[in-house]
């Protein structure tokens, strides 16, 4: 990583699934999906400790395991409205209601919802819980990491720099369900950022998108100085 981390470290467990751990030891855990997640390593399958909760979006692959964390660490969990009123009724204490341009300092931590193009549901359940969200994140010593959700590129990600200017985007670029390669090279530009960490892509035949191709979508709009950090489930990034 170009960027310093200063003591942040991030680790991949697979598809959307996030750990940030900050400078002061926080955890941030982001689209809990172990247990089934066939891109998660084994000994990633339970996590020990998490202090804050972050939920983009109903689809099972990325709340499979949202109900487990949250009644078992009790972390302050943070969801859109409707989603976070769900988790309210199933048992959990913690839930924050943010929305679509809300921002909350959590112990130094300041979580931003941002939009996401894509759709929202929950397996099983006739309930709605909301639209996608995608989240920007402040850590301590002022890291800010853009985690885009499941999306597609949109225009207004160039507000999403102006307003939070995020040093490290996560974006998806599997293609099919969200936005693939062409799409995620175009949200970089959008959002100005030198590194990108891909995500949501391989662990099912239908997403296809790799990080060659966006590296190679990248050079082909002027952005080769952009680093593409393709980094492996179960790793750890410092």
């Amino acid at each position: 990583m170009t960027t310093e981390l200063n003591g942040t470290q991030i680790t991949w467990f697979g598809h959307a699934t996030f750990k940030i751990t900050s400078p002061q030891g926080k955890v941030i855990l982001i689209d809990p999906w172990l247990t089934d997640n066939p891109s998660c390593p084994p000994e990633l399958k339970r996590v020990d400790k998490v202090d804050l909760l972050l939920v983009t979006h109903g689809h099972f692959d990325h709340t499979g395991d949202l109900l487990a964390v949250a009644k078992q660490h009790q972390p302050t969990t943070v969801a859109v409205m409707e989603l976070a009123g769900w988790l309210g009724s199933k048992g959990v204490k913690t839930a924050i209601d943010l929305n679509i341009g809300g921002s909350e300092t959590f112990e130094g931590i300041t979580v931003s919802a941002t939009q996401a193009l894509h759709t929202s549901s929950l397996p099983g359940e006739n309930v709605y819980v909301g639209v996608p969200i995608g989240f920007v994140i402040r850590l301590e010593n002022g890291l800010t990491i853009y985690h885009a959700g499941d999306t597609t590129v949109f225009s207004d990600m160039q507000l999403i720099r102006e307003l939070y200017a995020p040093d490290i985007a996560v974006l998806p670029i599997g293609d099919h369900y969200t936005m693939g390669p062409k799409a995620a090279a175009l949200a970089v530009r959008l959002l100005g950022v030198k590194q990108v960490i891909p995500m949501h892509y391989g662990t099912f035949p239908l997403l296809t998108g790799t990080p060659a191709a966006l590296r190679e979508e990248l050079g082909r709009i002027g952005l080769s100085d952009v680093e593409v950090v393709a980094m492996t489930p179960g790793q750890t990034i410092k």
